[in-house]
């Protein structure tokens, strides 16, 4: 993702659904204009899934998805469907392809079953319509293309566009809490575990939020706080910080000055925030031998002191004194079966979409695993929870 891209977790994800050889892959080079997947009539063409990030109007940003034939046979075929399954957590809308000729199987009623069950908005589009000798009539989800001819393309790309809505009033990380010309003072620490070059995605999308509510962003390292405040000459409307210095920096702020973490706004935006303050009480009642999952979003390379891998799981064996067991996930990777965790500390989802947050909260409720975030947990341990949600009253009852 360059730095002028919309993150790929901002985008509308949509993916395409379907049988081996529906025409899904020659879709999606219609709808994009570009030979992105491989088409052939060979069954099980699409391995893996592929991701096309692209400008849909008036929709806007979105992330096109081809994915494996869910029909796939075989081992490698069992893999294959559970990737395109795993890629239906994160859809936004999803698309039927249907070969026009064949027409609906039991398979493609399942998926419909999964659509409706997932509260997913879906569009069922017959394929290889130029194949048929009359074109049927449809339903207001339903359309018939040619994507060899390109014909139909157009509406359904207009269909596509208009299935669902841009939310203007969606949820903001920062700018709803701030009033123009606020100063709002961030802390980003350089460390080893740092990106060369630039902030870390929850900082520039804070940066740009902080923005658009017309306030002032004011950036500093954590040694770099107590001389800011001193010299600012405004008291600032709020400190975020983030988590890994959150101890020094909130004995650096004043106790009447708001202070929270990028962590706990990224909480707030992916819709986890509440979950994760019920969740983190869990830590008191881990016993020797529980096993703790850390998940990551992403796929980041690991630096020697990495906070999930490290920095964490040495916290919490420090404020437990228990000998605790760790198992890891990273980018897509969730699993299904949450019953051997007593518990669930999750990033702040940055690089992940809202929907597959949210699945991933779902799943862990459905079980009956607590499940928490990083930003929330290390101030936990650090005794500084409550002082970081005083801009969230409601959650005070929840502690």
């Amino acid at each position: 993702m360059g730095l002028n891209e919309t993150p790929s977790a901002n985008r509308i994800h949509i993916g395409f659904f379907g049988r081996r050889n529906a025409g899904k892959s020659s879709l999606v080079n219609a709808v994009t204009g570009q030979s992105l997947a491989v088409v052939s009539d060979v069954k099980g063409t699409t391995t893996d899934p592929v991701y096309k990030a692209m400008e849909l109007l008036p929709l806007g940003p979105v992330m096109i998805i081809d994915t494996p034939g869910i029909d796939d046979e075989g081992g490698l075929g069992e893999l294959r469907v559970k990737k395109a399954k795993q890629v239906l957590n994160k859809t936004d809308i999803a698309i039927l392809a249907v070969d026009a000729l064949e027409g609906f199987k039991d398979t493609d009623r399942e998926l419909i079953h999964t659509f409706t069950a997932k509260e997913v908005p879906y569009l069922i589009v017959y394929n290889k319509a130029d194949l048929l000798d009359t074109v049927p009539a449809t339903k207001s989800n339903e359309i018939y293309v040619s994507a060899k001819y390109l014909t139909g393309i157009q509406e359904l790309k207009e269909k596509i566009a208009h299935i669902t809505s841009t939310d203007d009033e969606k949820m903001k990380i920062v700018a709803d809490l701030l009033h123009p010309s606020d100063f709002v003072v961030l802390v980003t620490p350089i460390d080893k575990a740092a990106p060369k070059g630039r902030l870390i995605l929850p900082q520039q999308q804070t940066i740009r939020d902080i923005l658009e509510a017309d306030a002032t962003a004011i950036v500093v390292k954590e040694y770099e706080l107590r001389d800011t405040l001193l010299n600012l000459g405004k008291e600032p409307a709020m400190v975020i910080t983030d988590s890994q210095v959150f101890a020094k920096v909130s004995a650096d702020t004043p106790v009447h000055v708001p202070l929270t973490s990028f962590s706990i706004l990224m909480a707030r935006y992916k819709g986890l925030l509440d979950t994760s303050v019920k969740g983190v009480t869990a830590v008191e009642l881990l016993k020797d031998q529980d096993k703790v999952l850390i998940s990551e979003g992403c796929s980041h390379h690991r630096q020697c002191d990495d906070i999930g891998t490290v920095k964490i799981p040495r916290w919490l064996k420090n404020y437990t004194g228990k000998n605790i067991t760790f198992e890891f996930t990273s980018g897509t990777e969730f699993p299904e079966d949450l019953s051997p965790y007593k518990m669930i500390i999750h990033c702040g989802g940055c690089m992940l979409n809202e929907r597959e947050v949210r699945y991933r909260m779902k799943c862990a409720v459905d079980q009956g695993v607590p499940i928490t975030n990083y930003g929330v947990t290390i101030a936990y341990m650090q005794g500084i929870l409550k002082r970081s949600l005083k801009i969230f009253p409601h959650l005070e009852a929840l502690l």
